[in-house]
């Protein structure tokens, strides 16, 4: 029953801890924060329970279907026999990476929240999007899929749309609207699974014969695209990365991004495999177009977010390049990017509201000489910008390099061209290191206070220690990965 508490506790929960603290609205960080501290140790512990399950006291049953599935089974509710579907909760070790990497990211934006507005309904909203977020890397219902995945926007709406900038309406609306249109696709492709095969369950499905998987397959891939995103589907993005807070810009970056990779590895590569070996190519091309077509717009911006925005959809380019590969490899090296990306680009973010709340500025030409006045600051954005252009012994490094490596194994030596996103990232870092951080003093950067919390601070100094602690030592997650993606059989 655990696995279902912390899905459907999080409605109750919220509604409850924003009643009982809206008059002393300091309590509710920390009611937010032992939550999230809570989900990270419990997917701490599914991630022994897959990996080592024989320490574990399972039935002979169970620890025979995990060794033989990879799934760890935590219970089937909420049944209908009349439609043939249930609520079933089954997590492998591509799931627990998603839901440790998630608990985490929540709560260092607990930290670098630690001082914002409204804070009982801020945090209850955190609390609340934690449900449907589990929910979506939990069951391998697709239909109960479908519905988590919807049921994410409407507390990612009303963050964007109360806590952000100027025009937040229509951002919040723009992702809102947008995302949910590209997700009926998706949604199109489950009914059709559901039609041909008589399931709604993930595992079930995948036994069965499809007679016409082609229009499931390219319908699943465009909901998926929408969400990374990827070229020309990612037009939602930087407004709704502008106008987020930066906290909300980690979770969009380091999380609902995630949902699409996870997506593709999960419905196409593991559903239809051989429909996207069929289409392997397109997937590449999109790859493409995204990391270098993002890459460039990356070095014209002048906004310091917008600039990192492009960024990260450049970086999940490399993502989509790597799953079309379908190798145990590439699947490996996606694995640890989409990680990587999430633990590298959300400092970048964080600093680049807090250098706006700071001057009251987006734009880097009314910057200069950061590094002097906000060392701290200045010295985990050169970091994580360094990271983000694969400097050696950073994650951006092991991640950029394993795909590339990974791709040319699967596709030959043309595709190794994705090295020049890394050549196109050293543009847009360096030059915004140049503007922002170093160079001389702009008046306006002389006479900002660029006072910074302990919490933000802390939050900072976190996301530096794992970028450099997984840079230096990958095989963590790679053992992680290893686990994920042995139905490979070792490609």
């Amino acid at each position: 029953m655990i696995a279902l508490d912390i899905i459907f506790a999080p409605i109750f929960l919220s509604a409850l801890v924003y009643f009982l603290t809206r008059n002393a609205q300091q309590v509710t960080k920390y009611i937010a924060l032992g939550w999230f501290v809570v989900l990270f140790f419990i997917s701490y512990n599914w991630l022994g329970q897959i990996m080592h399950p024989e320490n574990y006291n399972f039935s002979p049953e169970i620890l025979q279907y995990i060794k033989a599935t990879g799934f760890l089974p935590l219970g089937e509710f909420l049944r209908v026999p009349e439609f043939g579907f249930s609520l079933t909760l089954q997590i492998d070790a591509l799931s627990v990476a998603m839901l440790m990497l998630t608990s985490l990211l929540l709560i260092l934006v607990v930290f670098t929240s630690w001082n914002e507005k409204y804070q009982a309904a801020y945090f209850s909203l955190l609390i609340l999007f934690s449900g449907p977020i589990f929910g979506v890397f939990m069951t391998t219902n697709v239909l109960w899929f479908f519905m988590f995945w919807e049921l994410t926007l409407v507390p990612m709406l009303f963050l964007v749309g109360i806590w952000g900038a100027e025009r937040r309406i229509y951002a919040a609306i723009k992702f809102f609207l947008f995302t949910h249109v590209f997700a009926m696709f998706m949604f199109i492709g489950f009914f059709l699974l559901y039609k041909q095969t008589g399931y709604w369950d993930f595992t079930l499905i995948k036994e069965s014969a499809l007679a016409t998987p082609a229009l499931i397959w390219w319908l699943m891939f465009i909901g998926f695209a929408a969400k990374l995103p990827i070229f020309p589907f990612h037009t939602w993005l930087p407004d709704a990365h502008v106008q987020a807070p930066s906290s909300i810009s980690v979770l969009l970056a380091g999380v609902l991004l995630k949902m699409g990779a996870y997506g593709l590895i999960r419905f196409t590569v593991e559903l239809l495999p051989a429909t996207t070996q069929k289409f392997a190519i397109w997937m590449v091309i999109f790859g493409l177009l995204t990391t270098f077509f993002a890459g460039m717009l990356a070095v014209y911006e002048k906004h310091i977010k917008k600039m990192v925005a492009y960024s990260s959809i450049s970086h999940m380019g490399l993502v989509v390049i790597a799953i079309a590969t379908m190798s145990y490899d590439g699947l490996s090296a996606a694995l640890y990017e989409m990680i990587g990306h999430a633990l590298v680009i959300s400092p970048l973010f964080l600093i680049a509201g807090w250098l706006h709340h700071k001057t009251h500025s987006w734009y880097m030409t009314d910057m200069g000489g950061i590094m002097k006045y906000a060392p701290y600051a200045g010295t985990i954005f050169m970091l994580a910008g360094m990271a983000a252009l694969g400097l050696p012994g950073t994650m951006g490094f092991v991640g950029e390099l394993t795909i590339i490596i990974s791709a040319v194994k699967s596709f030959g030596w043309w595709i190794a061209v994705i090295a020049l996103g890394g050549l196109i990232s050293a543009g847009y870092i360096i030059w915004a290191v140049r503007r922002a951080i170093h160079g001389e003093p702009s008046e306006l950067v002389m006479k900002t206070n660029f006072s910074m919390s302990f919490a933000e601070k802390f939050a900072l100094a976190a996301f530096a220690f794992l970028i450099i602690y997984f840079g230096i030592n990958p095989q963590p997650i790679f053992d992680v990965a290893n686990q994920a993606f042995s139905f490979l059989g070792g490609m």
